[in-house]
């Protein structure tokens, strides 16, 4: 019997599946999606996720990444990594590098899709396939987070992220966070000629009308896109458990909050690390509390970034504040890093 079965060929799927793999389990994922696979995101990686992946043996191509920069018209607020850079890199390219350890491992990645997931005292059963546990890495809206009624409503208003790229040379090596009245956009640089821009915004409207509130940027930028756009939302997903039997959820699947600031990759790492660990151990139970110690940070910082981002008297604080505070500004980013 296999092991471990993995819904999803996604980074925090294959991160899981790197994690057994080296652990000595008998590994599959399950990805009916034809690898790299692309994903509205920020692309930039923090510190953190840079080390684990290095540990999982992930070779990362990119652009090396040494801070923070926020900006709000002529305010600026900037923060070093202190302990060794982020990366940027493009989705796909991660995601190929993830493949490429996945497949020195021997890991199976078979084209196939979960439905319906079945289980017992002794095992798990899906799409033709039965083993000990199944982790649902299928994303934020994870079919089997559904299927098991894991999910809980949310009442606050939804925010959506819009992601496009720019063929132009990087003007920092920061990646910079530019904020309007009602969204952010992220820079990150990608390459010698390349950068993308991720707009996060509770606004439904195109890309470029959402461009259209960072006016600066927006002349910088529009006559270099290089690449179609895309989305992802709603963003904020309530959790009521990340266990349910011998099914574990990992990365988006198992909760998100906001890309505000940018440790998904990171948690998703962490997250795969101790679902192996408690599947070794055969005890899926402590995975719940593994789970919640490993993201109790980032779920302070970004629901506090969150809740002062929402507030209509808050908000236009937030770039003067950290740059009236530099030395605590630097903190919280060195936290999140």
């Amino acid at each position: 019997m296999i092991d471990l079965l993995i819904a999803g060929g996604g980074p925090a799927g294959l991160a899981t599946a790197i994690h057994a793999a080296s652990s000595g389990l008998d590994v599959v994922v399950a990805e009916p999606r034809t690898a790299p696979i692309d994903k509205a995101c920020g692309e930039g990686l923090m510190p953190g996720a840079v080390r684990a992946l290095r540990e999982l043996g992930v070779e990362l191509p990119g652009r090396p990444i040494h801070g923070i920069r926020y900006l709000d018209g002529e305010r600026l607020a900037e923060a070093r990594f202190r302990e060794g850079p982020g990366r940027g890199v493009r989705r796909t390219a991660l995601h190929e590098a993830l493949s490429r350890r996945a497949a020195d491992l021997g890991v199976p990645v078979l084209p196939l899709r979960i439905g319906a997931v079945h289980q017992d005292a002794h095992g798990v059963s899906a799409a033709g396939l039965t083993a000990r546990y199944l982790a649902a890495a299928d994303g934020l809206h994870s079919p089997v987070r559904r299927q098991f009624g894991l999910e809980r409503a949310d009442p606050r208003p939804p925010r959506y992220g819009l992601r496009r790229h720019f063929t132009m040379a990087p003007w920092t090596d920061c990646v910079e966070v530019h904020w309007s009245p009602r969204s952010e956009a992220y820079v990150t640089p990608l390459a010698p000629d390349l950068v993308g821009v991720a707009i996060l915004t509770s606004q439904r409207a195109p890309f470029d009308e959402q461009l259209g509130s960072f006016p600066a940027l927006a002349r910088l930028l529009r006559p270099y896109a290089a690449s179609p756009v895309r989305g992802a939302g709603p963003l904020r997903r309530r959790v009521r458990a990340r266990v349910a039997g011998r099914v574990l959820l990992v990365g988006d699947a198992a909760g998100y909050i906001d890309a505000l600031t940018g440790e998904g990759i990171s948690l998703a790492l962490a997250g795969a690390a101790h679902l192996v660990r408690c599947v070794r151990a055969d005890r899926p139970q402590d995975y719940e509390q593994a789970w919640h110690r490993a993201s109790r940070r980032y779920r302070l910082l970004t629901e506090g970034l969150l809740r002062a981002r929402s507030h209509p008297r808050l908000a236009p604080h937030i770039v003067p504040l950290a740059r009236r505070l530099p030395a605590v500004f630097s903190h919280l980013v060195n936290q999140l890093a």
